[in-house]
């Protein structure tokens, strides 16, 4: 669920792009393909937030028009270190060695299963 962090009441127009700048304020840039003109010129401040970012949150311009955040989706982050822990505990098997006579039989591409098959 988002939070709202500023009350900026910004009315969207068509063929802009609204997001939260570097100095935590909202700004606006043309579309690459919004429709209208082609893209041209510094984006523009719509209106000063002031917003300090916190890590681990995603700022966004909300339905309302107000700077919103929300905590960011981090996928796998446990799971993955607690795999790489076990994955190092465990021993590694050695790779098995085919002989001549299975590399001979096994084809390996299209063209050598279709010859295989002559």
């Amino acid at each position: 669920m988002a939070t709202k962090v500023a009350k900026t009441s910004i009315r969207r127009e068509r063929g802009w792009l609204y997001y939260l700048d570097k100095q935590g304020d909202v700004s606006r840039a043309r579309m690459a393909r919004g429709g209208g003109k082609p893209a041209k010129g510094k984006p523009e401040k719509v209106a000063k937030a002031g917003v300090k970012r916190e890590d681990g949150f995603l700022y966004f311009i909300d339905k309302q028009g107000d700077v919103s955040r929300t905590k960011m989706a981090r996928s796998g982050g446990r799971r993955r270190a607690a795999g790489r822990a076990s994955a190092r505990r465990t021993a590694r098997k050695p790779a098995r060695r085919t002989t001549r006579k299975a590399r001979r039989r096994a084809p390996t591409t299209r063209r050598t299963a279709r010859r295989a098959r002559r």
